[in-house]
């Protein structure tokens, strides 16, 4: 059976050795999650919320040994390790906390007393199931964590497969969750690499929501459709960063800084193309290399270790440097920590501005005018997320909505996608999917329509027999309901189908006038 050994990126130590999961160990698993998952399910909204709820407190407690653990993984500063790992966690299970009750009770909708008399129409959230979650190395707890609660507050089971640079995460999740008393196997880890991914989703669970490289989404994608499960993807990014010349240049420089450099750029929403009005351009280079330059490596510093990523980073800062492209500084590698490099001079020519880099590079380029900021910034397959920076709020809203993206901020960078009540996803190459947010809840649902019909009716209009009659009392009834003209013009040119509904019901002559007064109101409000 094949085994795995995690070693911390910081020093090197080992963090732990695991078996890999076998198809048939994942089979089981499965099984039991399945089980689970029913009593789970049976369980009122609300005493869910509560237990679940139970972890903050959990977390408090833990809150130390969680970023230590987090940083020797990762090599994270310890900062980045609380901000970027744990408060997101801690934020979005407090909303949902609050608002899961709501965003998954049945929802009634609006019904024609004539259309569909004696019914009433309802909408159901109902949770898939077993939800497969398999989550990246690059911010292992809170990427394993989102999916992982939404899919509990739905009422789901999961079993997680953390990547095998991360896998003492898994473990350390499951510790957390014991202390709330949830069914027992409700929540499983499966350790392994790739091939333990793929027999998980080989296992045909409800739902797949993976994170991670776009070539590995199509591959997940692939194995998905043989069952078919569907799946949620939040794959790559190259997002975008359009400065303009009345924005707060300051600020936006150091907001490039840390957009680009936060976490080494390892982040699915670093900024990787950095686009500025020319007019400030030479002014906000010198202001980005200045504040680069004061960036620190350690664990209470800025700047923590690089997982892997080295030759594409590499790759990416030669070959811009071949095509024109001026520098920082050199790309300096000590170890796992590599040094942060802005690019300027740079053009679409360069791989730095077409592929996701995922490293410590900010390229920066000129443009002249907005349609050329927008048709640049729109010219990437990737779609997840982008910044527009301006004095001028009206015009940051009204450039970042034609921004093919799934996600944007005006006058701030990564943190939008923190928001616990803001959906998170991308289009195009960026994925599909909604997380966070009631859309990233419900994601985890599928909705039942329910159409219950009193039975009080001898039939239905739409029943047996057919006739020309008939067909003319309906064309009537639709002209009625959708029709031109206004309300009392439609009712007195239909009268003659609309008296003719009475057949269809054995309900009192009030009742009829009460209906025909409902179906008046309905329309009004259609």
């Amino acid at each position: 059976m094949t085994s795995f050994t995690v070693c911390s990126p910081v020093d090197g130590h080992i963090m732990g050795e695991y078996l890999a999961s076998g198809s048939r160990e994942i089979a089981l698993m499965m099984a039991q999650a399945r089980d689970a998952q029913q009593s789970w399910l049976t369980m009122p909204v609300v005493r869910r919320t509560q237990i679940l709820g139970g972890l903050r407190a959990v977390m408090f407690r833990r809150l130390d040994e969680l970023v230590d653990l987090i940083c020797a993984l990762t090599g994270k500063t310890r900062t980045e390790a609380l901000l970027g790992e744990i408060y997101p966690v801690i934020s979005l299970l407090d909303y949902y906390q609050r608002h899961a009750p709501r965003l998954l009770a049945s929802q009634v909708r609006q019904t024609s007393p004539l259309l569909f008399p004696g019914s009433s129409a309802t909408v159901h959230r109902r949770a898939f199931g077993v939800v497969a979650v398999i989550s990246p190395w690059n911010f292992p707890f809170q990427l394993t964590m989102t999916p992982l609660l939404s899919a509990l507050f739905a009422g789901n089971g999961v079993i997680a497969k953390p990547s095998e640079l991360s896998l003492p995460i898994g473990a350390v999740i499951l510790s957390l969750f014991q202390e709330l008393g949830l069914p027992e196997r409700l929540l499983q880890i499966a350790y392994g690499d790739g091939q333990a991914g793929g027999q998980l989703i080989a296992a045909a669970p409800d739902l797949v929501c993976f994170t991670g490289s776009a070539a590995t989404g199509r591959k997940v994608m692939a194995a998905a459709a043989q069952h078919p499960v569907p799946v949620i993807l939040e794959l790559g990014g190259k997002d975008a960063m359009l400065v303009f010349a009345d924005a707060h240049l300051e600020r936006a420089a150091k907001a490039a800084v840390y957009g680009a450099f936060c976490n080494n750029g390892q982040v699915c929403v670093s900024v990787e193309r950095c686009y500025v009005e020319q007019s400030v351009y030479p002014a906000f280079i010198e202001a980005v290399c200045a504040n680069t330059a004061t960036l620190k490596f350690g664990l209470d510093g800025d700047l923590g270790a690089v997982l892997g990523q080295f030759g594409l980073v590499e790759a990416h800062y030669h070959d811009a440097l071949r095509k024109g492209a001026k520098a920082s500084g050199e790309l300096k590698r000590d170890g796992n920590r590599l040094a942060p490099v802005v690019l300027w001079d740079v053009d679409h020519g360069m791989a730095v501005m077409q592929e996701e880099t995922f490293g410590p590079l900010l390229p920066v380029m000129p443009f002249n005018t907005e349609n050329q900021a927008l048709e640049w910034a729109n010219a990437s397959r990737h779609g997840l997320n982008a910044s527009i920076w301006t004095s001028d709020l009206a015009k940051g809203r009204r450039i970042g909505r034609q921004l093919r993206v799934g996600n944007f901020a005006v006058n701030d960078v990564i943190k939008n996608i923190g928001h616990p009540g803001l959906p998170f996803g991308g289009v195009g190459s960026s994925g599909f999917g909604r997380q966070r947010g009631p859309e990233g809840l419900l994601a985890f649902t599928y909705p039942v329509s329910e159409l219950a019909n009193t039975g009080q009716c001898d039939q239905e209009p739409n029943w047996f027999p057919y006739s020309q009659e008939r067909y003319q009392q309906l064309k009537g009834y639709l002209d009625f309901f959708f029709g031109a003209g206004t309300c009392q013009q439609r009712a007195c040119r239909n009268l003659a189908a609309l008296v003719a509904m009475r057949g269809y019901a054995t309900l009192n002559l009030k009742q009829r006038w009460q209906n025909f007064k409902h179906a008046i109101t309905w329309h009004r409000g259609y």
